[in-house]
Formats: C-alpha cells, structure tokens, sequence
C-alpha cells in the first residue's frame, strides 16, 4: 500500500484542486436538479445526508442529491428481504422509492455530485473504497474491515469494474486491490475509466 507522505499529499491536493474545480463547474448542474427535485417532492429536502463510516472506523455524514421519497429510510425495512444484492449492502433496481427524477440521476451519478464537499472537508477522496453505512460495518468481518484502512473515494475500482453487478464479497477484494496497490497513476486511472462508466448505466441503480 502506497502511503508514503509525497503520495498523501499529492493525492489530498489532486482532490483539494478537483472537487474545487468540480463545483465551480457543475454550479449550474446542481440548481437544475434541485428545483427539478423541489417540483417532484417538494416535501423533502434538496440533499440527503447519510451517516456513512469512514477511515479507521469514523462516522460522517454524506450528502447526495436526494433520489428517493421523503421517507425512504421507514420504508426500508419492509424491503430488505428483496435485496437484490450479497452481503452487507442493500441493492433493488425496481426500488419503489426512488422517484423519478431520482432514476435519472442515479443512472447518471449525478446524485453523487454533493460528495465534492465531502472530498473538499477531508471526509472523502476523489478515488478510494466507497463508505459503507453503519449496518453495512455491523455485518463486516475482520478481513472487510480493512477496506476501511484509507479515506473512502467518490469514485473506486468497484465502480469502474461493474458496480452494482459486482457482489459485495467482490468488491471487498477490488477495494483490497486498490489499497495494496494505490499510486498517483493509479487514482487518475481510474477517474478517467469513471468518466467512461458515467457515459453509459451498466450497473447502475
């Protein structure tokens, strides 16, 4: 694992520079979709913020354009068991809580656009393993647990390697890849393979 200090501070200032850039560039993205979310629902709020866990174990809070309806996370329990997914994660690609501007943006990504300001707090990378919820950890191994060794990622290996289609005990090892071999070369590697993912909805849901 490349965790040498030149390599820390590089990647910190690519992701310092990139989600700067991201949102100044993006302004005009994030207003058309939260009036659109606003027209669709305008119960709920613009963001949705998620408890997520990060490097080392700690709890933060994630932001995504909200997708779902205002309470998605009541209905979640009457739909576990139709899990589409393996392991500790929740994945259903006919969801009926997701709204419809909400498929759009999932489909596109663009829900995770607000994780930039993650990445600008220090919370998250531009590339690393994604961060797991809090049930998510509850279920981990000691041998899952050590995807969570670095600061979580925007974008990952995962994600540029089949996404939603990959189970959970796949990425776990993707992420393990990632870590044990992660560089500069490799980070920008994979955010100009993420480029080519967003292009297309292959394993996106």
């Amino acid at each position: 694992m490349n965790d040498t200090k030149v390599y820390l501070i590089l990647k910190r200032l690519v992701d310092i520079l990139g989600a700067a850039s991201g949102i100044l560039l993006l302004a005009p993205i994030y207003i058309i979709v939260a009036m659109l979310i606003k027209v669709e629902d305008s119960q709920g709020p613009v963001l949705f913020k998620q408890k997520r866990i990060g490097k080392n174990g700690k709890e933060f809070n994630m932001y995504k354009f909200r997708s779902m309806v205002s309470n998605a996370e009541e209905l979640l329990i009457d739909l576990l068991e139709q899990n589409e997914s393996t392991g500790a994660m929740f994945k259903m690609k006919k969801d009926p809580r997701i709204t419809k501007v909400g498929r759009f943006i999932r489909k596109t990504s663009i829900d995770e656009l607000p994780q930039l300001w993650n990445v600008l707090k220090g919370e998250m990378s531009l590339v690393g393993p994604r961060p797991p919820l809090p049930r998510e950890v509850a279920q981990y191994t000691e041998y899952d647990r050590n995807r969570l060794l670095v600061v979580p990622g925007c974008t990952g290996l995962w994600q540029v390697s089949g996404r939603s289609d990959i189970g959970f005990q796949e990425m776990v090892e993707l992420d393990l890849l990632y870590i044990k071999n992660r560089s500069l070369y490799f980070d920008i590697k994979i955010m100009f393979k993420t480029i080519g993912v967003l292009a297309g909805s292959k394993g996106a849901f």
